[in-house]
């Protein structure tokens, strides 16, 4: 995030989609929308990329599939293979089943883990809000004021035409700041 930044708080959904093609309209990047629940089509109304943690989930759920697989494969015909009702060693169709399952379970864990990681959600992390009433029930619009080129009157307007609670510029953290750790020496406990 960049330290300047102009955060606009909408009540509902219907406010934060007129603004936001409004501020698109006007030529005004959309820095991050915030929003209490998932609503469809607001990424695309703000011009902001896809996420791309569905790849992620694709790509484990295949390898998972494959790799889980290949094992089978491999324990049935090569490591210890027995002669069950006379089917071949290596019997596919008894396999889908838990291939598939293996394959959702690689794909749910590798999207959780993908999005703690590129959350930075961790232990003892201190979440850092851009408002507190986005976690209720309004809306935030985060515009970046860095740009020489941002209009700041002309996005201020748009965004209280559209029904803005509240326009105000601020500056936000850089980055936040992690818990300082004792040094060897120290005799101070570190939480």
């Amino acid at each position: 995030m960049s330290e300047r930044q102009l955060r606009c708080i909408f009540a509902d959904e219907d406010s934060v989609f007129g603004a936001l093609l409004a501020l698109r309209k006007a030529g005004i990047a959309i820095q991050e929308v915030y929003a209490p629940y998932a609503v469809h089509g607001l990424e695309r109304a703000a011009g902001l990329r896809r996420s791309r943690i569905g790849f992620v989930t694709v790509i484990a759920a295949a390898l998972g599939s494959i790799s889980f697989y290949l094992f089978q494969d491999w324990v049935s015909a090569s490591n210890w293979p027995l002669n069950i009702g006379g089917k071949p060693y290596s019997s596919a169709p008894a396999w889908i089943p838990v291939v598939f399952e293996v394959g959702v379970l690689a794909a749910g864990l590798a999207t959780v883990l993908a999005l703690f990681i590129r959350s930075g959600l961790y232990p003892g992390k201190k979440a850092w809000l851009v408002d507190p009433r986005v976690t209720d029930d309004r809306f935030a619009v985060m515009i970046d004021l860095s740009d020489e080129g941002v209009d700041l009157v002309g996005a201020r307007r748009i965004c209280l035409s559209h029904g803005a609670e509240s326009v105000e510029e601020f500056s936000a953290p850089a980055r936040i700041k992690e818990p300082r750790k004792p040094e060897i020496q120290s005799l101070e406990v570190w939480r």
